[in-house]
C-alpha cells in the first residue's frame, strides 16, 4: 500500500509515517516510480507507534520496544524495560506540570495585584 492508504487507515500523517521510517520504526519499498510503499504489518506497527506516543512517550522512547510492535501491545503485559520507559516519562511529564503550574501561580498572582478598571 501507498503511504496515503496507510495514512488513511492508522490515522497518522503522511509526515508523521515519514518520520517514523526515518526513525527506523517502519520500512518500506520503493516502486518503479519512486514511491513508497508498505506492508500489511506497516497497519500494526503504525498503530502501535500511535498508541505509544498517545501514551505520553516519545520516539526515542518507542524505539525501545522495536521488537514489540508487531503484535498486539494492548493486550499483554508490560515488559520490566516498558514499565521503566514509562515511569521515567511520567516523570518528566510531572515535572512540566509542575513547572507550568508554577508559571500560572506567577501570572494568576500577578494579574491578582493588578488594581480593577473602572
Amino acid at each position: 500500500m501507498r503511504i496515503g492508504e496507510l495514512a488513511q487507515i492508522t490515522g497518522a500523517s503522511p509526515r508523521a509515517l515519514r518520520n517514523y521510517e526515518r526513525e527506523g520504526l517502519i520500512g518500506s519499498e520503493r516502486a518503479a516510480n519512486g514511491y513508497r510503499v508498505y506492508d500489511g504489518r506497516a497497519v500494526v506497527r503504525v498503530r502501535n507507534i500511535r498508541h505509544l506516543l498517545d501514551a505520553g512517550l516519545t520516539l526515542a522512547d518507542v524505539r525501545c520496544f522495536t521488537d514489540c510492535l508487531d503484535g498486539d501491545m494492548t493486550s499483554g503485559p508490560p515488559s520490566p524495560e516498558g514499565l521503566r520507559i514509562a515511569r521515567e516519562r511520567l516523570a518528566a511529564i510531572d515535572e512540566r506540570i509542575a513547572a507550568q503550574m508554577e508559571a500560572r501561580n506567577r501570572l494568576a498572582r500577578a494579574l491578582a495585584e493588578v488594581p480593577a478598571a473602572t
